[in-house]
């Protein structure tokens, strides 16, 4: 295993790292070990928003647009 050391922790985030480890009743060591597992064990692509709203709504369907293609210049809404 390797060991990591960080320089510079601001005090704000060292408090709040400590708080939270507590609440889960692990050592801060702990606590940044799962941070980061979980951080980085994530695919990045389901993390993402539009990635999550796309997956939810596509069984719905129903939303076929006409999209203009990107040569054509912006033009007014018409209202009716």
């Amino acid at each position: 295993m390797a060991t990591l050391t960080i320089r510079d922790l601001d005090d704000e985030l060292r408090v709040r790292l400590r708080v939270r480890a507590a609440e889960r009743g692990r050592s801060m060591e702990a606590e940044v070990r799962e941070i980061l597992r979980d951080a980085l064990t994530k695919p990045a692509a389901q993390d993402r928003l539009g990635s999550r709203i796309r997956q939810r709504f596509s069984t719905i369907g129903g939303a076929e647009l006409d999209l203009p293609s990107r040569t054509d210049l912006p033009r007014a809404a018409t209202l009716p």
